[in-house]
């Protein structure tokens, strides 16, 4: 495998930048972060397709931070993307920007989808997320989390504690439409066998995702999109991140913390966690005041 610093040339096409929130922060910090988003989408693009994911990871990140460093805000990173697979990373507590302008929690995954890049799929963006200090739900040492993400009007219908089967059937009453027109993003994950095979046999359609948990999420809250619904368990770093982009789109969200072996079930346990929680969406970002920016990645 090449190493970042010799990173091969290639062109790169970026679609538009989503961002989400800019009403609350400034010009100069809204174009600070769409401006990292998109340079770390063109620093991973540049290992579109190349077979070394964590050099289009290590890409992203050092773009992101680039960028970040001098961005007119005091900043503190609450989400680091990549400890649950030593990736390279924004690390947890890590302080950017001048330290001028609004004190910030940051959420941050620079590349969603390191695989689909590395095999040259469509679907990976890089993704960062603000919120007023303080108010991001710190998920310290546990890294999934068992989700229900859907549009407006969901809230008040689902139910994370209820079965796949019932929250399908409430969602296609609250949206007036047939079950069998109801569109359920899972990553396709050998742990969601059972579930894909409940929404099939409902006839609910299934659409699976290899990668792309925060692409998603987003489908699924953004109204009248071709996703009515996002369930199943992802990355908690995700989560927090999605949670932010849901809270600007006025939809749907419940999570609840779900690890997936002994390990980090001693973990969350030690952390103090109470894994029976079902966590809200003010849960996990206790403001409105949240600023989102996502900028796919793509090669020519």
């Amino acid at each position: 495998m090449t190493s970042p610093a010799e990173a091969p040339a290639a062109g790169v096409i970026l679609d538009a930048t989503t961002v989400l929130g800019a009403e609350h922060y400034s010009a100069e910090l809204v174009d600070a972060v769409r401006a990292a988003t998109n340079a770390a989408a063109i620093a991973a693009g540049l290992w579109f397709g190349r077979g070394d994911k964590n050099a289009a990871d290590a890409a992203a990140v050092a773009a992101m931070r680039a960028e970040l460093l001098t961005a007119p805000f005091a900043g503190f990173v609450v989400i680091g993307e990549g400890e649950k697979d030593d990736a390279p990373m924004l690390a947890n507590g890590e302080e950017l920007g001048s330290g001028q302008g609004p004190a910030c929690d940051i959420a941050v995954d620079p590349l969603d989808g390191t695989r689909l890049v590395q095999e040259g799929l469509p679907g990976s963006v890089c993704v960062i997320a603000l919120a007023p200090r303080g108010t991001l739900f710190d998920p310290r040492d546990v890294f999934y989390m068992d989700k229900l993400i859907s549009s407006a009007p969901a809230r008040g219908v689902l139910d994370l504690r209820t079965t796949p089967t019932a929250n399908v059937h409430r969602l296609a009453e609250a949206l007036g439409k047939p079950v069998s027109e109801i569109a359920v993003a899972v990553l396709d994950k050998p742990r969601h066998a059972s579930l894909v095979a409940e929404l099939l046999g409902i006839g609910a359609q299934v659409e699976l995702a290899g990668e792309g948990d925060v692409s998603s999420a987003i489908a699924a809250a953004t109204p009248g999109g071709r996703i009515d619904l996002a369930m199943g368990i992802g990355g908690t770093p995700e989560g927090v991140l999605t949670a932010c982009a849901v809270r600007a789109l006025q939809g749907f969200m419940e999570g609840k913390l779900a690890p997936q072996t002994d390990e980090q079930l001693r973990m969350a346990l030690a952390a103090g966690h109470d894994l029976d929680r079902v966590l809200t969406l003010d849960d996990l970002v206790a403001s409105d005041r949240v600023l989102f920016a996502s900028s796919p990645v793509k090669s020519e």
